[in-house]
């Protein structure tokens, strides 16, 4: 579907929007009851945002700018030429945060979800990519890894072999460059800004990854594979690395009071079952993810995920081991949203769940429908959040995304 064609939602952007973190947060934790529906979102892919920003809020969006700036500023860190990344030292950076946050707080939603460090990833040493023509209708995307302006392709990682593939680039690997401390970096500076131009009643939600950038940067994810049953002790350093530099990211983090929550974002399994051995997952995963959401808890704020794949069998440890607040990612050939909620509504928060085929290819009326099921259950279950059952991608109609915001608009209680 074109932008031409899109039939676009004369409710957005919203005239007066209502944020208010610490009631979607009561709700999430079933200590409060909803009177409204609630948004959450992973994210918004940047061809998206772009749209929405200047099609429907007439906003100049400075994305082009921005992403040479920062692709810039990741070549001279790669290059030794500096030491860490500011991401608020020009205009255009300025310009974009402002945007992003408007773009959020116009479209209904209680807060800004907030991707990082890029720092950290920014060092990793190069490593093979694929690529190939994206013909979604609002491609603009920018491979925030490697720092090269991709618009108009997607990108993928090679599936073979990562950074670390024994003990000497284990040991070769400057892991001391990742730590914090080491990397001259003013979060003050970027928090406050965040702080000073956030909505009253909104907040920011860090989101990383730790299995993820392993499997998939690290390692490699046929490598990984091969490691646990030759060497799995290196993969297990590997992973205790990367676990102490998402800590030290969610240590630094968390005491910012415009931080309202952490959402872990690690893509565990496939539609049939989880990617490797769930035991082999509950020894080298989990004991570092009770240690985030412990983190949080003693900060007062919660500890959400977001976990691709078919995890069933991990849930109890997610729920009763880790302690999570909220649980997201959701594929009706896996399980339906509304039957989650069903099942482990009444122990923890329940985000999205609005299945992305059904987003990107049923018409209007039927996704309208569709979505009104879910709140009909879902909102009389409660502990629950209206989004996506991933993120808003560059190939999904807009007019479907704001169909579905529509209907979490038009709920009452019934």
């Amino acid at each position: 579907m074109s932008r031409k064609q899109e039939s676009l939602s004369k409710l957005f952007p919203l005239e007066t929007p209502n944020p208010d973190f610490q009631k979607l947060k009561g709700i999430l934790a079933g200590e409060e009851k909803a009177d409204r529906v609630h948004f959450v979102e992973l994210g918004i892919d940047i061809g998206a945002m772009q749209f929405i920003l200047d099609k429907m809020m007439d906003k100049d969006f400075p994305v082009s700018k921005v992403n040479y700036i920062r692709q810039q500023k990741i070549k001279e860190l790669k290059k030794g030429k500096r030491k860490s990344i500011n991401l608020l030292t020009t205009k255009e950076e300025k310009d974009y945060t402002k945007s992003y946050i408007e773009l959020y707080y116009r479209i209904g939603y209680d807060f800004v979800p907030g991707w990082g460090p890029i720092w950290a990833l920014a060092w990793l040493p190069e490593f093979k990519t694929r690529t190939a023509k994206d013909t979604a209708a609002l491609s603009k995307s920018t491979d925030a890894f490697s720092g090269d302006d991709a618009g108009g392709k997607r990108v993928w990682i090679e599936e073979k072999k990562g950074i670390i593939t024994s003990w000497e680039d284990f040991e070769k690997f400057n892991w001391e460059r990742l730590n914090m401390e080491n990397t001259e970096i003013n979060m003050n500076s970027y928090y406050e800004f965040i702080s000073e131009n956030l909505p009253e009643g909104m907040k920011i939600v860090p989101i990383f990854s730790l299995y993820e950038i392993v499997a998939d940067f690290l390692l490699g994810p046929e490598n990984l594979y091969y490691l646990l049953y030759d060497q799995p002790d290196l993969v297990e350093a590997v992973i205790n690395e990367w676990g102490r530099i998402c800590y030290q990211f969610y240590e630094a983090v968390l005491p910012f009071d415009c931080v309202g929550a952490i959402w872990h974002a690690d893509d565990l399994g496939h539609k049939s079952g989880a990617n490797v051995n769930p035991e082999l997952l509950r020894k080298l995963l989990f004991p570092w993810y009770k240690k985030y959401a412990s983190l949080a808890h003693q900060h007062g704020k919660q500890y959400w995920v977001h976990v691709c794949g078919n995890v069933l069998e991990l849930m109890e440890d997610y729920i009763e081991d880790v302690e999570i607040d909220a649980f997201h990612s959701f594929q009706d050939t896996i399980i339906p949203v509304t039957q989650f909620s069903e099942k482990y509504g009444k122990k923890v928060g329940t985000l999205g769940g609005v299945d992305m085929d059904k987003l990107c290819r049923l018409d209007k009326e039927s996704l309208r429908k569709y979505v009104r099921e879910i709140l009909q259950e879902c909102m009389r279950i409660g502990r629950y959040a209206l989004g996506s059952g991933n993120t808003i991608t560059n190939y999904m109609p807009i007019s479907n995304y704001l169909a579905m915001l529509e209907e979490g608009l038009k709920w009452k209680q019934g």
